[in-house]
């Protein structure tokens, strides 16, 4: 059985395996550490939340995927935002459900901080991601451009 809950500082150790891997699917180089170091400062000051997905029941603990959000403020609409910045499920339990179940878990939340939508990038190659999203009622911004500047 799969249990979704809301992470905190103490997840560290189950969650950065999941970021790790994540990161590594956007073509980063494998960094444990770095992985640790990220989810601990950003818990850690509250400037993300984290829903993780694990086995539930008697035995160990296996991380099955997670989301992460990041708050930012909607000038136009006087109210939050959140940007589900991260979305990752491990291969052994994609197809099962998780990610729907995460993004529910996230999409609550943001309702519950009185948020005025919830907003995601993803790949132009992650149709699977993208299939996802477009279940889930989500629509591609034919409005805006999105800018990016490496710096």
């Amino acid at each position: 059985m799969i249990e979704i809950r809301r992470a905190g500082v103490e997840d560290v150790p189950l969650l950065a395996p999941l970021f790790d891997a994540y990161r590594q699917f956007y073509h980063q180089a494998p960094d444990l550490a770095l992985a640790r170091r990220f989810l601990a400062e950003r818990l850690g000051r509250d400037e993300s939340v984290v829903f993780l997905a694990h086995t539930a029941g008697n035995g160990d603990i296996v991380g099955c995927g997670f989301t992460q959000l990041y708050q930012l403020f909607s000038s136009v609409a006087c109210r939050p935002i959140w940007i589900l910045c991260d979305l990752f499920v491990v291969p052994s339990c994609r197809r099962s459900g998780v990610a729907r179940r995460l993004m529910e878990a996230a999409h609550a939340f943001a309702r519950a901080q009185g948020a005025a939508t919830v907003e995601l990038d993803t790949a132009h190659t992650n149709t699977s991601a993208q299939a996802l999203y477009d279940s889930m009622g989500y629509r591609r911004d034919l409005e805006f451009r999105h800018y990016v500047l490496t710096l």
